[in-house]
């Protein structure tokens, strides 16, 4: 199984350029990265020296959901510069915007990954239980939030299943993918490669299993295709029924 050679095509100019002795995809991967940790750690830090503070008496509960985002948000600024300063742009070096067959192979891969994470969450339950087993930040805000939230409960779940997987889908297997590509590692490896840190930037340890079952078959897209635009399609796909059934239950 490997790239479509239109996806073969896709930046072979762009993949050449070297920058710090090591292709842009890593400076955009480890910026990227960077960026993600340092705002979390601002965050963090502006919340905690208002310890005192309930921080959502400050703030409407909907703004406060959506502030939770901004870091994950964020992951995608660093592949987008890269690509225009070193690289062809987005399109050419990732294939970021979805054509017709990166729906389809993106519809059937995020099929897969929800069922994939659906019995692996199974096996886990049945280990840890309910009350160890990390939910979203979405269900306690469908769970405790009033009539007035919905609108902000509709914003937070269009950020989940479009916004969060595009910047995510660039990071990790436009900018690292891309790189680990031109070093001529192996498809399957970078497929795990890319599926770890998947789970890694969730942040939910017991969780780690699924989110890495998931990250593979959603990778499998990206392979298969040889384009972001595939990948994106099933990483929203994977977070679309979530989110309907959190807004809907809400």
């Amino acid at each position: 199984m490997g790239s479509s050679r239109v996806g073969r095509g896709i930046g072979e100019a762009s993949r050449a350029r070297l920058v710090l002795g090591a292709h842009w995809g890593f400076v955009a991967f480890f910026a990227g990265l960077g960026v993600y940790h340092l705002v979390t750690v601002v965050m963090t830090a502006l919340r905690s020296g208002r310890a005192s503070v309930d921080p959502l008496e400050l703030l409407d509960v909907g703004p406060v959901l959506l502030l939770a985002f901004v870091p994950g948000l964020l992951l995608g600024l660093a592949p987008l510069f890269a690509s225009r300063r070193w690289g062809s742009g987005p399109r050419g070096d990732f294939g970021w915007l979805p054509d017709l067959r990166d729906v389809k192979v993106g519809l059937a891969c995020g099929v897969l990954a929800l069922l994939a994470g659906y019995l692996v969450n199974l096996v886990l339950l049945g280990i840890y239980g309910t009350d160890r087993v990390s939910g979203s930040p979405l269900t306690d805000f469908a769970e405790d939030g009033g009539s007035d939230d919905v609108v902000w409960l509709a914003l937070a779940a269009l950020v989940v299943v479009v916004a969060t997987p595009m910047a995510e889908e660039l990071l990790m297997r436009g900018a690292l993918w891309g790189a680990l590509e031109h070093h001529r590692i192996p498809q399957w490896v970078i497929l795990v490669l890319t599926a770890v840190v998947f789970a890694y930037l969730h942040g939910e340890p017991t969780r780690t299993l699924a989110l890495l079952a998931q990250g593979l078959v959603i990778g499998v897209a990206r392979w298969r295709t040889g384009r972001v635009g595939a990948s994106f399609v099933a990483h929203a796909a994977n977070n679309l029924a979530p989110a309907l059934l959190l807004f809907t239950g809400s």
